[in-house]
This record gives C-alpha cells, sequence and structure tokens, in this order.
C-alpha cells in the first residue's frame, strides 16, 4: 500500500497471525508460500533460499517478494523469526517422528517396530497439542458449549470418530445435541433445525470435507456462533468460526492417528462438565 511504512512482525506468532489474516489478499504464488511456511516452519528456520524454494513449488526471487510483503528487508530477516521459533520450542522430536518413514536403517517387517513408530507419533502430537493450544481459545470454546440450547456436530471421513465420540460423551452430561451425519443422503437437511442460541462443532482436517466447510460458512453466516477443531489457521474452518482449536496429528507412515485430536475432544467434555455443574 503507498504511503504506508508496514512494521515486519517481531515473533513468530505474530507472523503467523498476519499470515492467516491477509491471506486472501495475498497472489497465488505468496499464498503457495504462505501455506508451505505455516506446514514447515522447521525447513523455514534451517533451509537455504534455493531449497525452500524448491520444496514450495516457487522461484527464489518469490521467497524474497513474500518477504517484504510482510515488512522485511529480506528473506533472511524472516528467516531469523523462524529460527527463534525452533530455539523456543527446543529438540525438533516432531519433525524426527515424521522422517520415521525415510529411515531406511528402522525398516523392517516387526509389528512392534510399527506399533513404537505409532506410540512415537501420538506423543509427538500430543507434545505438539499442549505447545500450540491456546487456552484462552480453549476456555472460549467451553464457554460457548455451556451456553448452547443445542449443540450441532459435523464431520466427515477421518474426522467422524471425534464427532461421533463427542454425541455420545454429551448425551452423558444431558446436554442435547444433534450429530449430523449425513445418513441416507440427508446431510444439509439434518443441519436445517440450527437456530439462534445453537451452537455448531465442526470437525474437519485436510483434505477438508466440501460439505463440512460449506455447513460453517453458512452456519457462520446466520450469526449462529461456531466451534471448530482443525488443523491450522489457514484452515477453511478456522477463516469461518469464532473459536477454533488447532490440533494437528503427526504422520507415521503415510497414516495419521487421532491421538491429539480425541484426547482435546475428551477435554472438551471434562470441561464442558465441570462448567455445567457450576451453572447448576
Amino acid at each position: 500500500m503507498k504511503g504506508y511504512l508496514m512494521i515486519a512482525p517481531s515473533t513468530y506468532d505474530a507472523l503467523r497471525d498476519e499470515l492467516a489474516s491477509r491471506h486472501d489478499e495475498l497472489s497465488k504464488r505468496l499464498k503457495q508460500i504462505a501455506e508451505y511456511a505455516l506446514d514447515n516452519p522447521n525447513d523455514m528456520a534451517l533451509e537455504t533460499v534455493s531449497e525452500i524454494a524448491e520444496r514450495a513449488g516457487v522461484q527464489p526471487s518469490s521467497l524474497i517478494r513474500f518477504a517484504k510483503a510482510f515488512g522485511f528487508s529480506g528473506f533472511s530477516e524472516m528467516q531469523k523469526i523462524f529460527r527463534s521459533h525452533l530455539i523456543e520450542n527446543g529438540s525438533n522430536y516432531k519433525e524426527r517422528i515424521r522422517s520415521l518413514g525415510r529411515d531406511d536403517s528402522r525398516q523392517s517387517n516387526s509389528s512392534s517396530v510399527v506399533l513404537d513408530d505409532f506410540i512415537d507419533g501420538g506423543i509427538a502430537a500430543l507434545n505438539n497439542l499442549r505447545e500450540v493450544l491456546n487456552p484462552e481459545k480453549l476456555e472460549q470454546a467451553v464457554e460457548a458449549l455451556a451456553s448452547a440450547e443445542v449443540i450441532y456436530l459435523t464431520a466427515q471421513r477421518r474426522s467422524f470418530p471425534i464427532a461421533s465420540y463427542l454425541s455420545y460423551a454429551l448425551a452423558q452430561l444431558d446436554k442435547r445435541c444433534v450429530l449430523i451425519d449425513g445418513n441416507g443422503g440427508m446431510y444439509f437437511e439434518q443441519a436445517r433445525s440450527i437456530r439462534q442460541g445453537d451452537v455448531l462443532l465442526a470437525i474437519s482436517f485436510k483434505s477438508y470435507a466440501a460439505e463440512v466447510v460449506q455447513l460453517v460458512k453458512e452456519t457462520k453466516s446466520k450469526d449462529i456462533p461456531v466451534v471448530s477443531i482443525s488443523d491450522g489457521i489457514l484452515s477453511p474452518l478456522a477463516q469461518h468460526s469464532d473459536v477454533c482449536l488447532e490440533v494437528e496429528e503427526v504422520e507415521v507412515h503415510a497414516f495419521r492417528s487421532l491421538s491429539a485430536s480425541m484426547t482435546l475432544a475428551l477435554t472438551l467434555v471434562v470441561a464442558l462438565g465441570r462448567a455445567l455443574d457450576q451453572e447448576a
């Protein structure tokens, strides 16, 4: 913007928020870099411009333009933010787990090796959840659910077991809820009864279920509160939710478990139960 001096973010969290808030206005190439940066912050911290550009599928000059678009003098200045974030988070355990499938020395037909890999992946995902989950957002989500007349739950594909569990657990709390499962091809018909005073709790991860994203957008447009569980600040659910709880599972042998996601769901249930007891 002419005549406007942009101040570069001084912390990783500030940069992350800036990338999310300006994502829609970026060009196609800069969006591509922003998404890569948020998915691979350790690469952004450690690799060279040419290596990052190759992995992100862009030209090196695009990385420099990307950095300057956010107020940095060049890519090296932006990279310092990612390096500080890496140092603050200590050892790169999560990235090490991701590389298990590429470690030839560990390849074995033993089922116990596979079990160990998934256990390590689950531990890494839980540690990451502890680090990235915003306590204030968690409280906001619990307050929204506690004040709702009816909680509508929706998820599809890999994330559906989470919604199914929440439906069971909320029933045990005597909290009115409706599971929008799309049974019989009636997905949007099941959602028609959402009213003011209700809350939609939506869950979806990459690749995001189109019907869940559409329902979140439609519900938000009606000024009905939306709480979501998703895997990043650029998730379409995050962009159209009042509160988005971020959780990312670690990929092991091309599979992602639900260890951290189910832990977050259980946390919501217990915290909601306490909130309802206090109201009573």
